[in-house]
Parts: C-alpha cells; structure tokens; sequence
C-alpha cells in the first residue's frame, strides 16, 4: 500500500507541514524516512509474495 504524505506524518506523529518543511531544510532526514517507508513497504511484498508462493506449493501437493 502507498503512503501518502499525510499517512507518513500521522504514523510519524508529526504535521504534514513539518514533513514538507523537513524535505526542503532536511533533506538528508526526508530521504532517510522516504528509505524507511520504501523498505517497509518491499517487506511487506515480500512477506506477501512468500505467502502466496506457500498457497502454491500446498495447491499443488494436493493435486
């Protein structure tokens, strides 16, 4: 699922505004949390990618 700005800074528990502030005077800070998001978001895939694969496998025992 895609975040938006306004999901990242109330998970953040901060204002949108101090998230826009931070991607233009912290930009290094933004980045990182942008990286955070985007990792949680690959592991979250995966997770779902590997459960799907184990849907597979057992569906294809059974046959």
């Amino acid at each position: 699922m895609k975040l938006t700005q306004q999901d990242m800074a109330r998970l953040l528990e901060i204002d949108a505004r101090t998230l826009r502030n931070w991607r233009k005077n912290k930009p290094f800070l933004y980045q990182t949390l942008m990286q955070g998001f985007k990792l949680q978001e690959v592991v979250e895939q995966a997770k779902e990618n590997y459960e799907t694969l184990i849907d597979l496998a057992k569906t294809s025992e059974k046959e």
